[in-house]
C-alpha cells in the first residue's frame, strides 16, 4: 500500500516539474520576443532619427535672420544648394570682386570662410576674410557665378524684396550697385566678375548716402 502511494507522490511530482519547465519556456520565449520587439522598434527609431538628421543636414534652414550673419554650422547644405561642390583650391580661373552691406545705412560685416569646410576644402566661389573679398578660385575655366549662390552657400537669403530676414515695404527698400551703378532686377542675380565692387543697401531710402563704387584690392588680387 505504502510503495502504492509513493509510485503515485513520484508521479505527481513528475508532473509539476513538467509543468514548471513549460511555464518557465513559455516564459523565456515570451521575455524574448519582448525584447526582440524592442529592439526592432529602438533600431527602427535610431535610423529614422538617423535619416532625419540627414534630411535636416541636406537642407539649408531658414532666411539667416537678422544681421550681423554668422556661418552656418554645416557648409555643405549651402554649398549644395548653390549648385556647387567642394575640393582642393582651383587655378584654372583666379579673380576677385568686393562685396558692401549696409543696412539703414550702417555696414554689415560679410563672413570669413563662406564656402570653406572645416577640413580646407572649398568650392570655387568663397571668403577667405571678413574685408568682403569674394574669390574665384575654380578648377575648370569660364563658368559663371553668381552673387545669390554666395549667399546661398552663407545661408542668408536674398532676393528682390529679402536680405535675410529684412524685407522691402513700409518705406524700406533693397537696391544694388554695381561699380556705383544701381542695377534693376534681383541682386541674386548678378554675376561675380573681376575687380567688381558690389553694394548692397536695405533701409529707408537716404539720398545723403552713397555707397563706395570702388575697392581698393590688395596686391595680386
Amino acid at each position: 500500500m505504502g510503495g502504492k502511494k509513493t509510485k503515485e507522490t513520484r508521479q505527481r511530482l513528475e508532473e509539476l516539474r513538467a509543468t514548471q519547465q513549460r511555464q518557465d519556456r513559455r516564459r523565456k520565449l515570451l521575455i524574448t520576443s519582448i525584447g526582440s520587439v524592442i529592439a526592432v522598434a529602438a533600431l527602427a527609431a535610431l535610423g529614422y532619427g538617423i535619416v532625419q538628421d540627414r534630411e535636416a543636414e541636406s537642407k539649408p534652414s531658414g532666411d539667416g535672420g537678422n544681421p550681423p550673419w554668422a556661418l552656418p554650422a554645416n557648409p555643405m547644405p549651402g554649398i549644395k544648394a548653390a549648385g556647387l561642390s567642394t575640393g582642393p583650391m582651383g587655378t584654372a580661373d583666379h579673380y576677385h570682386a568686393h562685396l558692401d552691406i549696409f543696412v539703414d545705412s550702417k555696414p554689415v560685416p560679410v563672413a570669413a570662410n563662406i564656402g570653406i569646410e572645416q577640413s580646407g576644402a572649398m568650392s570655387a566661389l568663397h571668403t577667405h576674410d571678413d574685408r568682403g573679398v569674394i574669390h574665384v578660385e575654380a578648377q575648370t575655366k569660364g563658368d559663371t557665378y553668381t552673387l545669390g549662390q554666395v549667399f546661398k552657400q552663407w545661408g542668408v537669403a536674398l532676393s528682390v524684396d529679402q536680405l535675410g530676414a529684412l524685407k522691402t515695404g513700409a518705406g524700406k527698400t533693397l537696391t544694388a550697385q554695381v561699380n556705383g551703378k544701381q542695377v534693376g532686377g534681383n541682386p541674386a542675380d548678378i554675376v561675380i566678375k573681376a575687380h567688381q565692387q558690389i553694394a548692397l543697401v536695405y533701409g529707408k531710402p537716404d539720398p545723403a548716402f552713397r555707397p563706395p563704387a570702388t575697392y581698393q584690392f590688395q596686391e595680386g588680387e
